[in-house]
């Protein structure tokens, strides 16, 4: 069993039941998040993928499901701002303390408003990156967006 990260320890001080699922991270690949679903077996839909961007200057963390795009209009809509805009890597890595490829919602170093997509919630369990690469983390959704004080928004294409 793989070891766990800053996000898992976090989610285990809290009582939150997760489970730690490893696969062989590539970083060859043009989409990780359906690499590491098709490694897993799992249905693309029901893995999710943490992005980071900014709203009118404030940082945001988005998850959204792998098999979709983040429509950064519609993230600025659901932050009622009028302009979003992707991290760049080194902030994205700088502000969550993890690497990109391995970026996890949870238990960031310097925490951010947090929004799921609201397909998170027709499943009863979703996978996410536990805070490294290869390591993934199973979550029932209303636990995550509890933990998290996060919330559900129309933000994908």
């Amino acid at each position: 069993m793989a070891k766990g990260t800053r996000a898992t320890a976090a989610l285990d001080k809290a009582g939150i039941a997760h489970g730690l699922h490893a696969y062989d991270y590539s970083a060859e690949v043009d989409s990780k998040g359906l690499a590491a679903a098709q490694a897993l077996g799992i249905d693309p839909a029901r893995m999710f993928k943490t992005l980071m961007a900014w709203v009118d200057k404030q940082p945001v963390i988005a998850v959204i499901p792998s098999d979709q795009r983040l429509s950064l209009k519609k993230l600025a809509a659901a932050c009622a701002g009028k302009h979003a805009q992707m991290m760049e890597i080194a902030e994205a890595e700088r502000r969550s303390g993890y690497k990109v490829g391995g970026i996890s919602p949870f238990a960031q170093q310097r925490p951010a408003a947090v929004l799921f997509a609201g397909a998170a919630q027709e499943h009863g369990r979703i996978w996410i990156n536990a805070g490294q690469r290869g390591l993934l983390l199973d979550i029932a959704p209303a636990d995550a967006l509890r933990f998290l004080q996060a919330r559900c928004a129309d933000m994908c294409e």
